[in-house]
């Protein structure tokens, strides 16, 4: 399974966490597809890196033609098994390559999973390849958090995510600055063996995307905090991002 598959491979994060991922990850989708339902109007949404549905499916919900991406196999069966999943056009292959026919109102890559591209290049093809896709005047909305160098302190981190009477789960980054990017596992230990879930990011901060958007004929629109609408600041932890094609 994910043992078989490299850092950078587009499968690698859907083949160690689609099992559990949305008991894993809870997070209130709601927020984010009301945002994204008032982006996409009438016209077509594509989600790059769509996983088991956890926005997609509210937001189709809502009336929006939600397409999807995804580097997995495994998440987009989880997807397709929940009620409406099947509804869903979803193709398996790299989102950086935007392997599907335009033209969309909106595309969206949230929760961070932009920086799962593991080379500049290759974020920045993302960026190029989405605003190919994009009707005139259509937004491409990217989620992520604002990098924290304290993070990255001394080139490597050990964090306790659990510890109960059976069990004990850590997990362990390396990494490389200069690259902007690390390599982690998380490691859990309980009475069955070790588990082992591989992870791995190149971060960017909003002002190096900014210059990947105007790379590819894309200018920022607005910018907050997060998809309440707060206004992004300097104190801000987190952004999404509305990008725009020329109309």
């Amino acid at each position: 399974m994910a043992a078989s598959r490299q850092f950078g491979d587009p499968g690698l994060f859907g083949e160690a966490w689609a099992d559990d991922y949305d008991e894993k990850t809870p997070l209130d989708p709601r927020p984010a597809a009301d945002f994204l339902a008032g982006l996409a109007g009438e016209g077509r949404a594509l989600e790059l890196a769509i996983g088991t549905g956890r926005v997609a499916l509210p937001l189709a919900a809502r009336g929006v033609r939600v397409e999807g991406v995804d580097g997995s196999d495994r998440m987009i069966r989880r997807m397709r098994a929940k009620p409406g999943g099947d509804r869903i056009p979803s193709v398996v292959g790299d989102m950086a390559d935007v392997p599907v026919e335009g033209p969309f109102t909106l595309v969206y890559l949230i929760f961070n999973t932009l920086f799962n591209l593991l080379e500049a290049d290759r974020q920045q093809d993302c960026f190029r390849n989405v605003a190919k896709v994009l009707e005139p005047g259509g937004a491409f909305v990217v989620e992520a958090y604002v990098p924290d160098p304290s993070f990255f302190d001394r080139g490597q981190r050990v964090e306790t995510l659990d510890v109960t009477e059976d069990s004990a789960t850590i997990e362990v980054y390396r990494f490389d600055l200069a690259a902007q990017r690390f390599h982690s596992q998380k490691i859990t230990f309980d009475v069955d063996g070790v588990h082992l879930r591989p992870h791995a990011e190149r971060y960017c901060w909003p002002s190096e995307l900014d210059l990947m958007a105007a790379h590819a004929g894309l200018r920022l629109d607005r910018r907050f905090e997060d998809w309440s609408g707060r206004p992004f600041g300097p104190g801000s932890t987190g952004h999404v991002s509305v990008y725009r094609t020329a109309l």
